[in-house]
Parts: structure tokens; C-alpha cells; sequence
């Protein structure tokens, strides 16, 4: 099965409404996508986090090295194209591209073997994973504090037993935003708080304090990534769990910073950390280190099926008989092309995914959304 062709599926939508994170606005939805085509006929697919448009041009640069290769060979591969491209990062951009390309491949093998990736990978612990819904970024145009509450309560009218707000608007928006979020959902409805690196260390100290007794289940990238020394400070120095690492690409950014002691719960992204060849390397890093894993999860279905198959080989830790599943991260904000463009959409039954059965990923590519969610020149 060699691989003859390398393509890359730009999809695009400019937002009605723009919606914020703590340093980010989002005026449009942009995913990319990676098709790889054999010579038997089989096609696999991938997504990569990240830049968009960067992530084309790299796997477009990675696609001679593709060529004439057996798409069964996975490690070879990523070691290869990992080794080719170390000198122009090891981390960001590069680890996404080939993350990308590495999961098409994942796809392609499970198709050749009729088999889902997840039984590849060695088995599921789990087929059935509860989901958390991502949302409550800042909508500009509204009071910050009501829109949140209406929009956090119609998730758990949905069934979600779990949710995630963003933070990082300033202290005291931020306190009065977890306080009426917490009182709106009651005690039974899992919170967990994200800054998207938005503080300082001195301020992400008083924040963890004060939201503590607003049962917040963690306190997700408090400060920019590259602060691990402040990462161990805040975990010292207030009661949250610190939970991270969607940016710390391959399994020699997550060891660093287990190794620094910086966060209680480790958060790769399969479409970013460096596929799911990559991924399956940081469950026994989080294993040695006896950190929870609860991966990160942004984009279309296709990485949403990747994030399944992989939270579906997270061995229990630990291995009890009332064994706690890592929660998947369902995200709400509005993007038209996330479920258009498969056969079966991925959805929750009252907070519940399953993880898809068929051959590979498991979903199947409508190829006329990806020409009506293409750029427009």
C-alpha cells in the first residue's frame, strides 16, 4: 500500500459573531485537513491544529518524503519526517503538520485491516466517554456575566454533566463570572476554569485561591506556556489542580515539563502533540510521572474521531473498580463545517460520544462540503 498523492483541504467560515478568548479573537472558523491517497485505492484522512494556512505549507514540504512510501510504515515515517524537519522546530508548527499526516496514516492502517485504530493501538479500555462542553468565551457585544450564565445553562439542559469557561478578562470579571456560573448550575455540574495563558503568576495565584470554593475541577493554562518555572509555583501556591500542555508538542515537551512537576492533569492534543503515534508515547510518560491525562481537543469531526480513538486506550489510573474516565472535550463555539463534513457526525447523548467502530477513524468524508467550506479567492 505506497502512498501516491499528498493532499491538503483548506475550510473556512467568517463568523456572524466574533467570540473571544483571554488574548485571541476569533472573526472566523479555520481548519485544515490532510488527505493521503494510496495505490490500492484507500484514502486517509487527518487534521491539524494550528495555523491553517501555515500547516499546508509544511505538509506540502513533507510530501516528497511521503511519496513511494508504504503508508503501513508509521514510525518510520514520523521518525523521518521528525528528523528532516527537527533543525526548523521541534515543536509548533512542524509537530502539527506531521501530526496531520500521521493520523491519515493511522486511518489508512485501520482501513487496510478492517479493523477501528483504537484495536490497533492495542484495545479500549473504554467505548463510551463522557464529554464536557467547551464554551463561555467572551462575546464583545454583550454583558459578560448574563450571556455566560444563558449560554453555560443550555449546555446542561443538553445533558452535559460537565462544563468549561473561559477566563482571562481581569479579575474581577473573571471571580463574578465563576461565582454566577457555579451558582446557575449547582453542585452536582463539573466546572472547570480556562485562562488560555491570560495572567501572570501573581494573579493567577489570587485567582485559584478565591474560585476554590467554587468547586472548579482544574485551572487549565493559567500562564503562557513557556513559564514551567511558574507552572510549579502556582501548584504550590494555590489549592486548583493546574492542568496543560495543548502547545508542549512531542513527547519531549510533555516529559519537560512532567519532569518540572508543572501540572497535575497533562493536556495533549492528537493534532498537535504529533499525531496519534506521538500520543500513545505521552500515556506512559503521564504513567511514570502519575500525572492524569485529559486530553485537548479543537476542531472538526475528523479531529474529534482521533481524540476519541485515542481517549479510548487512556488506561485507568488508577486501575480501580470505580475507574474515573478522562472527559472529552466537546467545543460548542459555533463552526458549520465541524459536523458537515462527514457521514456521521460525531454528537453526545445527554454528555455521552461514542467513539466510532467502523474501519480506521471511522467517519467517512463528504467531499462537496469541503469544496462549499473551501476559501472563497
Amino acid at each position: 500500500m505506497l502512498i501516491t498523492a499528498v493532499h491538503t483541504h483548506l475550510l473556512h467560515h467568517d463568523l456572524e459573531k466574533p467570540f473571544q478568548s483571554a488574548f485571541s479573537t476569533f472573526h472566523s472558523r479555520r481548519h485544515m485537513l490532510v488527505e493521503i491517497v494510496c495505490d490500492n485505492g484507500l484514502i486517509g484522512w487527518g487534521e491539524c491544529l494550528g495555523p491553517a494556512d501555515i500547516n499546508v505549507a509544511i505538509v506540502k514540504m513533507m510530501t516528497p518524503l511521503l511519496i513511494g512510501k508504504s503508508a503501513l510504515d508509521i514510525e518510520p515515517i514520523w521518525n523521518e519526517l521528525y528528523s528532516q524537519f527537527r533543525d526548523q522546530g521541534q515543536r509548533g508548527a512542524t509537530l502539527t503538520a506531521i501530526s496531520g499526516i500521521d493520523i491519515a496514516l493511522w486511518d489508512l492502517s485501520g482501513k487496510f485491516y478492517d479493523q477501528p485504530i483504537y484495536q490497533l493501538l492495542g484495545g479500549a479500555y473504554r467505548t463510551q466517554i463522557p464529554a464536557y462542553a467547551t464554551g463561555g468565551f467572551r462575546d464583545p457585544s454583550r454583558d459578560r456575566v448574563q450571556s455566560l450564565v444563558e449560554e453555560i445553562t443550555g449546555y446542561v439542559e443538553q445533558g452535559f454533566k460537565a462544563l468549561k469557561i473561559k477566563i482571562g478578562f481581569g479579575m474581577a470579571t473573571d471571580i463574578a463570572s465563576i461565582k454566577a456560573v457555579r451558582e446557575a448550575i449547582g453542585p452536582n455540574i463539573m466546572l472547570m476554569i480556562d485562562a488560555n495563558h491570560g495572567y501572570d503568576l501573581s494573579d493567577a495565584i489570587k485567582i485559584g485561591n478565591i474560585a476554590a470554593q467554587y468547586d472548579i475541577e482544574w485551572f487549565e493554562e493559567p500562564v503562557v506556556p513557556e513559564a514551567l518555572n511558574n507552572y510549579r509555583e502556582l501548584r504550590n501556591r494555590q489549592p486548583l489542580p493546574v492542568a496543560g500542555g495543548e502547545t508542549w508538542h512531542s513527547r519531549w515537551g510533555i516529559n519537560e515539563a512532567l519532569k518540572q512537576q508543572c501540572v497535575d492533569i497533562i493536556q495533549p492534543d492528537v493534532c498537535g502533540v504529533g499525531g496519534l503515534t506521538e500520543a500513545r508515547k505521552i500515556i506512559t510518560l503521564a504513567d511514570i510521572h502519575h500525572v492524569r491525562l485529559v486530553p485537548h481537543v479543537w476542531g472538526t469531526n475528523i479531529a474529534m474521531a482521533a481524540g476519541l480513538h485515542f481517549h479510548a486506550i487512556i488506561p485507568p489510573a488508577p486501575n480501580a473498580h470505580e475507574a474515573r474516565s478522562a472527559h472529552f472535550e466537546f467545543d460548542q463555539t459555533h463552526n458549520p463545517f465541524r459536523s458537515a463534513i462527514v457521514e456521521e457526525p460525531i454528537t453526545h447523548h445527554q454528555g455521552i460520544i461514542k467513539v466510532p467502530n467502523g474501519p480506521g477513524l471511522g467517519v467517512t468524508i463528504i467531499r462537496e462540503k469541503l469544496a462549499e467550506f473551501a476559501p472563497k479567492p
